[in-house]
């Protein structure tokens, strides 16, 4: 598939993402072929029990929630486990779990690796009890396993469903091969992918945009965008080589500070000047505006951080905004 094939396509996509709000609460996005109604940004929860310690995590949560946030977006290998067992504290704390929509990964913890359906069965369960709930809004299998026939992974997640453990299905780092291969089993009754995680954001365009866009669109897939703010890097957060030493964090973002990166974090800043708002919240609004994406995925580390993800919610970007971005990330 050409590049401007691709781009053709995206340019005639539209999706009824189902957005609503009220005087009474936020904007909710629905997710096709779901009950599920999420907030524009899912708060990343990879940093809990990583670089963010417990105290600093619970502070995260409680900004979310106050800012509106109800989505959550975890794995069973964040932390080896330690991320839901934070979220699963302060769902039990705040009574918070009926408003909360948990999206958790499972297939690269250690104790239940891949996606055969012994490990599928375990995982589940053990994610289950360490975020203290009854059921899972949104499992994702986090990447494929080739090893494993996907009939096999799926029937495994049907007798979850039946069971009540877990409502909905998604696929993060799949292939649009891959993905396609879902729907033909789904029409046989198995579960249906309604969700798409994939990285994503104005300095890793074409990952997504070549094919897997199009496979999204013609199965009305949620795209949520992995990586949304790659590392930070387009928060502004790392600028130099010297700020971005000495953090983990830091040095994944190093990757992006080259040239072209950096032009295009030049253009974030003087639109997010325009809008006085900050370069997170401009990134993000232009990942809301991208055909069929319903939620990016991006983390904060200290809950100060969180406002300029949730605010991407309430950004316009113009015709002209929106153009300048395309134009400078292009790939």
């Amino acid at each position: 598939m050409t590049r401007q094939t691709v781009s053709s396509a995206l340019d005639a996509m539209s999706i009824d993402r189902s957005e609503t709000s009220t005087d009474a609460g936020p904007v909710r996005r629905q997710i096709p072929g779901t009950e599920l109604r999420v907030h524009p940004l899912a708060l990343g929860c990879n940093a809990f029990g990583w670089t963010a310690t417990g105290e600093d995590s619970i502070d995260i949560l409680d900004a979310h929630r106050e800012l509106g946030g109800n989505f959550l977006d975890t794995a069973d290998s964040f932390a080896a486990g330690r991320s839901e067992v934070i979220i699963g504290s302060w769902l039990r704390s705040r009574g918070a779990r009926a408003e909360t929509v948990v999206a958790t990964k499972i297939g690269r913890n250690l104790d239940n690796p891949g996606l055969s359906q012994r490990s599928i069965v375990a995982a589940v369960e053990a994610s289950l009890v360490r975020l203290g709930t009854d059921y899972l809004d949104l499992l994702y299998f986090h990447f494929d396993d080739t090893t494993i026939a996907l009939e096999e992974s799926l029937v495994a997640v049907d007798a979850l469903v039946r069971a009540g453990k877990v409502r909905y299905l998604g696929a993060s780092n799949f292939s649009a091969e891959r993905l396609m291969e879902a729907r033909v089993l789904s029409a046989v009754g198995l579960p249906k992918v309604v969700a798409a995680e994939t990285p994503y954001n104005l300095v890793h365009r074409a990952e997504l945009e070549k094919e897997i866009a199009v496979v999204a669109r013609a199965q009305n897939l949620a795209v949520m965008p992995g990586f949304a703010l790659a590392h930070g890097f387009l928060a502004g957060a790392f600028r130099t080589k010297a700020a971005a030493a000495g953090t983990a964090r830091g040095q994944l973002a190093a990757v992006y500070l080259r040239r072209r990166s950096l032009r295009v974090l030049a253009v974030i800043d003087r639109i997010a000047a325009a809008h006085a708002a900050e370069p997170a919240s401009i990134a993000l609004a232009w990942l809301l505006a991208r055909p069929n994406v319903v939620a990016p995925v991006a983390g904060a580390g200290r809950a100060d951080q969180v406002r300029s993800l949730v605010a991407a919610a309430d950004i316009r970007l113009s015709f002209d905004d929106q153009r300048d971005l395309d134009r400078v990330s292009t790939y």
